[in-house]
């Protein structure tokens, strides 16, 4: 792997990820921009490395040694860890003018992982954010930013780069192996939303992120994905078939447009057990005294793909979901049985960082042989875990 550190106070953390790739049994290179040379020097990370960096496009000895060129073929993966502000615009324009620019162009970006770092302003501003999306339509990925305090530390929010064992955690993911390739896989995603009224709406706070990762794992292993989501504010991964739904009856009329032919269904939206029997025209004013809410029951769509598929012989491998809150497994063991899944994965979304919205999670797989597996860790990393357990039942 090629690890390229940018010019931001996050490059001190860089020396830990070179450190705890080379600890993992990467063969790690580095390449530094000159503003990178301001906050860590070349020499730190050739002794963590066993290798000189590369600092200056225009140093013969060191284009003789190892070239920009060079160093492109040879990376299977290049981290870009600080990917400052600047680095990204000059990433996205397609800039040249350093050994890390330079080298970076002549990779694929869907080789390149980025760990964003800058000032919450900075990474919130209106030119980061359209660089970023360029950055995504291209096939780069990105680990983080996460949320916190800044350097300048009257300021906390989104921007500051991921800590360096999830930075590690991605990289592992981005050199996962394509044993999925072209196999058709569909994903769901996020929340769905019951309508009260024009302006109301039951339903739950899902983020979608565990979804998009399940879908993102399954694309960088090769898979055709259709990825079906409900309302979000997290986008989806890029390079994936994306339908938008909002309604549990829109989401069971897309999973019907969209199964034939695939191989493995993972059902990780929240879908609303329950709807308004009526939804009213038009918003509903407030009125004295009580107010009764009569609801029905949504379609239950991951039962029907069970009872659908029950005698099947070439079922596709049926992946349920199980947010629970007390008797966690318990609960989905019934529920893998009743609703005749190949695997459920189950998780505690009252416990701290695996609930809803976490970027984290902590899972029991279960599955219909009575195998049972804990799965930690960023939400991707648990994506390809889960993934893992599908391919084994692929074959």
């Amino acid at each position: 792997m090629l690890l390229c550190v940018g010019g931001g106070i996050a490059a001190y953390k860089s020396c830990e990820v070179a450190r705890l790739c080379g600890k993992a049994g990467a063969e790690l290179r580095v390449a530094l921009t000159p503003a990178a040379q301001r906050f860590v020097t070349a020499l730190t990370f050739q002794a963590l490395t066993g290798r000189a960096a590369s600092t200056d496009l225009f140093d013969a000895q060191q284009e003789l040694a190892a070239g920009h060129i060079a160093l492109a073929d040879w990376a299977e993966v290049a981290v870009v860890a600080p990917a400052t502000a600047d680095l990204l615009a000059r990433l996205r324009a397609g800039s040249a003018d350093d050994v890390v620019t330079a080298t970076l162009l002549a990779v694929d970006p869907s080789r390149w992982l980025l760990a964003p770092a800058m000032n919450e302003r900075m990474w919130g501003s209106p030119a980061t954010v359209e660089n970023v999306r360029v950055l995504r339509e291209r096939g780069a990925r990105l680990v983080g930013p996460a949320t916190g305090e800044m350097a300048e530390r009257s300021h906390t929010g989104p921007g500051r780069m991921s800590e360096p064992p999830e930075i590690v955690e991605a990289i592992a993911a981005a050199l996962a192996p394509r044993d999925l390739a072209g196999v058709p896989v569909l994903v769901t995603a996020g929340p769905t939303r019951e309508a009260l009224d024009p302006v109301r709406f039951l339903s739950n706070p899902s983020s979608g992120r565990m979804g998009f990762a399940l879908a993102e794992a399954a694309r960088d292993r090769g898979a055709q994905v259709t990825l079906i989501a409900g309302p979000t504010e997290v986008a989806p991964p890029a390079g994936v078939r994306c339908v938008r739904i909002v309604s549990a009856q829109e989401m069971q009329e897309a999973i019907d447009d969209a199964l034939d032919g695939a191989r493995a269904v993972v059902m990780a939206a929240a879908v609303s057990d329950q709807r308004p029997a009526q939804a009213a025209p038009q918003k509903v004013k407030k009125k004295e005294g009580e107010e009764v809410l009569r609801l029905v029951r949504t379609p239950d769509i991951l039962a029907g793909l069970g009872a659908r598929y029950a005698a099947g012989a070439r079922r596709p491998v049926l992946v349920g979901f199980a947010a629970e809150t007390e008797k966690v497994e318990e609960h989905a063991r019934e529920k893998l049985e009743k609703k005749n899944l190949d695997l459920i994965v189950a998780n505690d979304v009252s416990a701290r960082d695996t609930g809803f919205g976490s970027g984290t999670n902590r899972v029991v797989v279960l599955d219909r042989d009575g195998g049972r597996a804990e799965l930690s860790g960023s939400k991707l990393a648990v994506a390809h875990a889960i993934w893992d357990r599908v391919r084994d039942r692929l074959r």
